[in-house]
């Protein structure tokens, strides 16, 4: 005899399992969280394995009446945002989620929760913008190995570098109450478990790997081995957790222990290619040296040489700092924007430089025979705010409070931003300002409030400011990069409390280094400079035929400061007056133009005032 059931379907009802329908579980445990212009929501999800989403559910009229307003996939997406966008409005919404299961069947909806947005200060803009980031490691990190992947459209590729970013962001995590330290040393455990059995080419670890089962995924053609640099940002996020999770527990003591079983195997002499004077990025099992670049500076790998120096078991010798990272053209004397770069490229190079070295390693108070880091990087963000002040390029939306050029997505693929004009396309990249925090905290602080307040929810996402944004071709990121989204955390953290850096350099391997390598302590100060409130001008501007320019300045008390002639880009042309005094009143300076090629220049005040000037 055959039997015949009929099931109804609708809305909130049935998942089959094996025949049978079984309601799906409601989400449980909504929560809201009210910020200036948006909602965060989260939730429990339910046991169901073909759970395929969620939907939510918005009310604005105090729970009344309900309107769908977004899906999002996946059982583990458990969260979601509400853009509100009403600055300076106490706004109430209400909510609930019902689970979806395949193409139709949904639950019945959760219990309602709400709340209200409300006018944020500096502080709190800080912190929702810090944790929605670290929140790209914890919810986004990889469900096998805990690691960080790569981008958000690619969860099982795992980048070794961001998941030593990711690593610090989890510490951050626990120290700000954003997660339990239970939770950080169970995904701890998980992610040292994973390292311990991923393939290693002579301790050092690939670009990428598979989150599930630890195989290397090449990175290019060549590129399918041991990479040195993602090895040593890997191991300065590892050797900040050791330090942090102290406790003498067993699982954290097997965490410190695991951390320095992977530290101490990596074979940093190894990679200096036959004992030579330096050390190279990558090496393959199958092409060995074929990539073939050495690590010299300056650019993003100084914590490289820094940690092969620190090694207690594959060190390199200390003169390999000499040899290797400083040989060459290291030394950089030129002066944009009144500002010294003293290494790396034309003005600095892309911000990144400044960024992913300096993470754990702290380069305060300390220099070696070329600068003070510290110095260096904090001028290196003040360039680049400059530049977007003047805006050589006429790009849309540079300004004062729009900039930063780092590596990241653009509208044409993926590169290496920077204030050379031939590597500034109009894109800007949120991780350049936000990460320089503790160089530039008032730049940055204005860049968070005008990308959250002014760009919103064209740049916003589930875990905060998208990668990057080209106002020039209407163009907003759908991606988020774990190495943009990790500085974000960990130097937002270092410039509010210092925790990273201080844990990094509480690790007895790192001072001896330092001591080997040359640096000595530096305690000159570092203050910001200050306007004086000078009003200046430039007739004519722009200049035509003329020969001569004038500059007037009107001087509200006597000072004494430097005139210098830069072309668009901050590199310094001429000198005009050197800490020359003036008293208080109005001053004229000709200035001779017949033989300078048209263009747009900068005069620039040895004050931090700017004004630009175009030839024709």
């Amino acid at each position: 005899m055959i039997f015949r059931f009929v099931f109804s379907l609708l809305p909130g009802a049935l998942i089959s399992c094996g025949g049978f329908a079984q309601p799906a579980a409601v989400p449980q445990q909504l929560i809201v969280t009210p910020y200036e212009q948006h909602l965060n929501l989260s939730w429990k999800a339910g046991p169901e394995p073909n759970i395929s989403g969620y939907k939510i559910y918005r009310s604005t009229d105090g729970g009344n009446q309900f309107t769908f307003l977004k899906s999002v996939a996946g059982r583990n997406t458990t969260y979601a945002f509400d853009w509100t966008g009403d600055e300076g409005q106490a706004l109430t919404r209400h909510y609930r989620v019902t689970a979806v299961a395949g193409p139709t069947m949904e639950s019945v909806p959760s219990e309602t929760a709400s709340a209200t947005t409300f006018t944020m200060n500096d502080e709190q803009l800080l912190e929702m913008e810090q944790y929605a980031a670290f929140r790209y490691f914890w919810d986004f990190g990889h469900p096998v190995s805990g690691m960080a992947p790569e981008r958000n459209t690619t969860p099982n590729v795992v980048a070794s570098g961001g998941s030593g970013f990711g690593i610090m962001a989890i510490v951050t995590g626990v120290e700000r109450g954003w997660i339990t330290r239970a939770a950080a040393i169970d995904r701890m455990v998980q992610i040292v478990s994973f390292l311990q059995n991923a393939d290693q080419f002579y301790g050092a670890f690939p670009h990428w790997m598979d989150g599930n089962t630890g195989k290397v995924i090449p990175f290019s053609q060549y590129d399918n081995g041991g990479d040195l640099v993602e090895t040593a940002f890997l191991m300065q996020g590892l050797l900040t957790a050791r330090q942090y999770f102290n406790q003498n527990t067993a699982l954290e003591k097997a965490v410190r222990d695991a951390i320095t079983g992977i530290w101490e195997n990596v074979e940093w002499d190894w990679y200096r290619r036959n004992n030579s004077n330096v050390l190279y990025w990558h090496w393959s099992p199958n092409f060995g040296w074929q990539m073939n670049f050495p690590l010299r500076g300056f650019n993003e790998t100084h914590i490289v040489y820094i940690l092969a120096i620190a090694s207690p078991t594959h060190a390199i010798p200390a003169s390999l700092y000499q040899s290797g990272w400083t040989a060459g053209n290291y030394r950089n004397n030129s002066i944009h924007f009144g500002y010294p770069i003293f290494t790396g490229p034309f003005g600095g190079g892309p911000l990144f430089f400044a960024h992913y070295s300096y993470l754990g390693f702290d380069p305060r108070n300390i220099k070696d025979k070329f600068c003070n880091y510290f110095t260096r990087n904090r001028n290196h963000a003040l360039i680049q705010q400059q530049y977007a002040v003047l805006n050589p390029e006429n790009h849309k939306g540079y300004s004062a409070d729009c900039w930063g050029l780092t590596a990241s997505d653009n509208p044409w693929g993926y590169s290496a931003h920077d204030i050379q004009p031939a590597n500034d396309n109009g894109t800007i990249t949120p991780t350049a300002a936000l990460a320089s925090f503790p160089y530039t905290p008032t730049h940055s602080m204005a860049a968070l409030r005008h990308f959250y307040r002014n760009i919103g929810e064209k740049l916003w996402g589930d875990f905060g400011f998208r990668d990057a944004f080209n106002l020039d071709q209407n163009w907003y990121a759908t991606s988020y990069i774990a190495i943009d989204q990790g500085p974000i955390v960990a130097m937002i953290e270092n410039h509010r409390s210092g925790l990273l850096w201080n844990l990094f350099m509480q690790n007895p391997e790192i001072q001896p280094a330092l001591d080997a390598i040359g640096f000595v302590p530096d305690n000159s100060p570092v203050e910001d400079l200050k306007k004086t409130g000078f009003e200046v001008s430039v007739s004519p501007n722009p200049a035509t035929s003329a020969e001569v320019v004038t500059l007037k300045m009107n001087l509200p008390e006597a000072v004494s400061f430097s005139i210098a002639l830069s072309d668009s880009a901050g590199k310094q042309l001429r000198t005009l007056s050197d800490q020359q005094h003036y008293a208080a009143g109005v001053h004229q300076i000709e200035i001779d133009v017949k033989n300078i090629k048209p263009g747009v220049y900068v005069l620039h005040f040895s004050n931090g005032m700017a004004q630009k000037l175009t030839i024709l």
